[in-house]
Parts: C-alpha cells; sequence; structure tokens
C-alpha cells in the first residue's frame, strides 16, 4: 500500500506556481488576486477559508477577505458579487459553501463572472468541462485529477466506482474520469443512496472515489485486492481527546481498507491540500486568461 500523499503533491503545485508569479513580479506585473466572501462564522468555514488565504500568501498571490453577516440578505451578497466580478484587480471570486439558510446557492454561484468562477461551480463552466472544453474545472475533482497525474497512476481501460453525485464533487469527477485523456478512460459507475447493491458493485472496482459524507463507510469487504482509493470525506466527529473536542474523518475506514488497496489517500492529507492546490492553479489560470500572459 502506498500513500497518496496530497502534501507532497500539493507542494510540487505550489512550487511551480511560486516560480510563476515570481516571473510574473521580475516583469513588473501583479500577482494573481483571489477574492473570497465568507459568510457568517461557520467553524469549518472559517477554517477552509484561512488555509486559502495562507496558501495564497505562500505561493505569492493576492488575496481578499469579504466577511459578512449570518443575516445578510441575498440582494447584499449579490450586490457584493457585482462589485467583485467589475473589479479588474480581482481574478478569482469564490464563495465559501454552505450558505445561511435565506440565500439560495444557485442563485449565487450563477452571478459570479464564469471568467472569475475559479470554483467552477457556474453552469457554463460545468457545461463546458462536460463537452470537453476549456473550463474552470471544480476544484476538488480537479485536485483529485492532480493527485492521479502526480503519482502516475494508470487509469485506463479501468473501472472506477464513485460514491456520491453532488454537482460538487460526484457527476464532475465522474466525467473527467470517463473523458479521453491520461488520466481519464475509465469506465464510470456513479453510485448514491438509492443504488441496490453497493458492496457488490465496489468489489468490482478498480478505483473507488468516495464522496458521500458519512464517516468510515467503506469497509474492508467493499473493496477488492490492489484498488486506488480516494477518499474525498472530511467530516468532523466529536472526539474529548482533542484539544478541539473533535477529530477529522474520511468516509473510507482507513484503518481496515489501507491493507488491501494499492493506493490510498490518507484524511486529512489528502484530497484536502490538493483542493486548495487546484484552486489556486485555476486562479492562475483566470490570471493568465484575462492579462493574455
Amino acid at each position: 500500500m502506498q500513500l497518496l500523499d496530497g502534501k507532497i503533491a500539493a507542494q510540487s503545485v505550489k512550487d511551480r506556481l511560486t516560480e510563476e508569479v515570481k516571473k510574473l513580479v521580475s516583469r513588473g506585473l501583479r500577482p494573481p488576486h483571489l477574492a473570497a466572501i465568507l459568510v457568517g462564522q461557520n467553524g469549518a468555514s472559517e477554517t477552509y477559508v484561512a488555509s486559502k488565504i495562507r496558501n495564497c500568501a505562500e505561493t505569492g498571490f493576492r488575496s481578499s477577505l469579504v466577511r459578512m453577516d449570518e443575516n445578510v440578505s441575498e440582494e447584499a451578497l449579490k450586490a457584493e458579487i457585482a462589485r467583485l466580478n467589475q473589479d479588474d484587480s480581482v481574478d478569482g471570486i469564490l464563495v465559501q459553501l454552505p450558505l445561511p439558510k435565506q440565500i439560495r446557492e444557485d442563485n449565487i454561484i450563477q452571478l459570479i463572472d464564469p471568467d472569475k468562477d475559479v470554483d467552477g461551480f457556474h453552469p457554463m463552466n460545468t457545461g463546458r468541462m462536460v463537452q470537453g472544453l476549456p473550463s474552470y474545472i471544480p476544484a476538488t475533482p480537479y485536485g483529485i485529477m492532480m493527485l492521479l497525474e502526480h503519482y502516475k497512476i494508470d487509469t485506463q481501460g479501468k473501472h472506477a466506482v464513485v460514491i456520491g453525485r453532488s454537482n460538487i464533487v460526484g457527476r464532475p469527477i465522474s466525467v473527467l474520469l470517463n473523458q479521453d485523456g491520461p488520466r481519464g478512460n475509465c469506465t464510470v459507475t456513479v453510485c448514491h443512496s438509492r443504488t441496490r447493491n453497493l458492496a457488490e458493485i465496489c468489489r468490482q472496482a478498480d478505483i473507488i472515489v468516495a464522496a458521500l459524507g458519512k464517516p468510515r463507510f467503506l469497509k474492508a469487504d467493499m473493496v477488492k485486492e490492489g484498488s486506488v482509493v480516494i477518499d474525498v470525506g472530511i467530516t468532523r466527529v466529536p472526539d474529548t481527546t482533542k484539544k478541539t473536542g473533535f477529530a477529522i474523518q474520511g468516509d473510507v475506514d482507513f484503518a481496515e481498507v489501507s491493507s488491501k488497496c494499492s493506493y490510498i489517500t490518507p484524511v486529512p492529507g489528502g484530497v484536502g491540500l490538493m483542493t486548495i492546490a487546484a484552486l489556486l492553479q485555476n486562479t492562475y489560470h483566470a490570471y493568465s486568461r484575462r492579462n493574455n500572459t
């Protein structure tokens, strides 16, 4: 069993981007600029946004954080997005999800300029991705593909099972694994809460992507020997032995499953770090496209 170490792969992406930013600055150009909007004070969201801002700084990117009250109106949030859409110094915009109940996420996602949609959630980017056209790919699926590329995982003709069908992870990663490309060309089965004989389907998989949000859901008896397991889950579970009062668990029972795998991602330290690396890469692409560099 070999770990698909997100820390190593993400650092490789960040090192390359850092060098690119240094070249830009040496030419008298500004660095890429990512703007994040954080609504409310959700603990997990605070952690995620802080990590994104820290990684921007480490890579030489500029970042801005716009904080808005938990009770903010949808119209006020829309106005802030419109302002950032018009700001020529901003290359990428992300709105940290989830949003409060009074705001419809789909309304907000569709308002972001597709050329600044570095989260890759806008329907225009989704459609272009499905057709294999240049687009901003959602950061977590993009990060998974980067991870597979870094470790040169052979996907050609393999059977990939994706557990979960969200627009953020499950659906886009199923498309990417199926597309013609060096880390694609899989035969993909997408499973969900209504899937029958899920364990049997998983046992047929060469590659499993677990993205359903249920801690330690995937057990050893659901995995065949030598499979590649990608754990997208990141759930806070109570743990009185931790100073924080919680521990982070993935969707895979790592202790059980790892001994049967050829490759497996850890949680934490796997896909989560690659998600941020992919976000930075998308922001750099947005900067390059907007500035013809």
